[in-house]
């Protein structure tokens, strides 16, 4: 008989938010397969329990998940979490999941912890839909698209996404071309430094110098005059700045400052959005 997927949910910071199914479940499994092995590992010592930490991270959950899937065929199971959290909500782990189902092996939920769910809770938001839209993507074009979508969800409902410290400051700043409605950041949930910012992109901004920890956007459903305008798409600037830069000669510097006041955007916004 195949063993069982439990699909974990562990503390995103305070330790005693974690169930007692969950501790249970963390000592009976034969493995337990962990995106950061020593944050896993750490949980574990503090309540002694012993069972074995197999990685399962996004770098290498393809090839490792056959294995895992092998274990559960011979009648192991296996517990599966994330560094913190919920597995699969913007975390490792739906791969193995997948295969899991598809391969008739059973899988069930231990719920717990959840940024999203959390910073919903606090934000104080009478609103009964919201969008969870992740991390803001990296590259320039799929960022714009990415606040682009934003903006377009926000006139509907809530939305809420992540961001990494190193990160915070690049996308409140890009935000400030997107949005001119209060928003909510919180920094650090259920931690010891728990702190929640609220304002416009740039005042928050204002009081991030040396960012720290984990962060979770909250944007409030916006009435239409609260929010920028769809800013120019990408496909318009490049065409403007094609314009100028070809009749005029001018650096693309340059023109992309002559675009940016042309749509009232920033000239950093402008160059980054046309560089890929």
């Amino acid at each position: 008989m195949a063993g069982t997927l439990f699909v974990v949910a562990t503390p995103i910071g305070h330790l005693e938010d974690i169930s007692a199914r969950a501790l249970r479940v963390l000592r009976e499994v034969a493995i337990v397969a962990a995106e950061d092995t020593r944050r896993t590992g750490n949980l574990l010592r503090h309540f002694s329990i012993p069972t074995r930490i197999l990685s399962l991270h996004q770098h290498n959950e393809r090839s490792r998940a056959p294995e895992l899937l092998s274990r559960l065929r011979r009648g192991e199971s296996v517990a599966l979490v994330s560094d913190a959290g919920t597995p699969g909500v913007s975390d490792p782990g739906a791969e193995l999941v997948r295969l899991a189902r598809e391969s008739g092996v059973a899988v069930e939920a231990v719920p717990g912890p959840s940024a999203v769910a959390t910073a919903i809770s606090l934000s104080g938001l009478d609103d009964p839909e919201f969008a969870f839209l992740g991390f803001p993507p990296i590259r320039s074009k799929e960022r714009n698209e990415w606040f682009e979508r934003l903006v377009r969800y926000q006139a509907d409902l809530a939305v809420v996404c992540f961001e990494a410290p190193h990160r915070i400051r690049k996308t409140l700043e890009e935000l400030g071309n997107y949005i001119k409605c209060p928003i909510l950041v919180f920094r650090e949930l259920t931690k010891l430094h728990e702190e929640c910012l609220s304002g416009l992109p740039v005042e928050i901004l204002a009081r991030l110098e040396h960012p720290q920890g984990e962060f979770t956007l909250v944007f409030p459903r916006t009435e239409p005059d609260q929010t920028a305008q769809p800013v120019v798409s990408v496909d318009v600037l490049r065409h403007e700045l094609g314009l100028l830069t070809k009749n005029d000669a001018r650096s693309k510097r340059e023109a992309a400052r002559l675009v940016a006041q042309k749509f009232g955007l920033s000239t950093k916004y402008v160059y980054d959005a046309v560089r890929d």
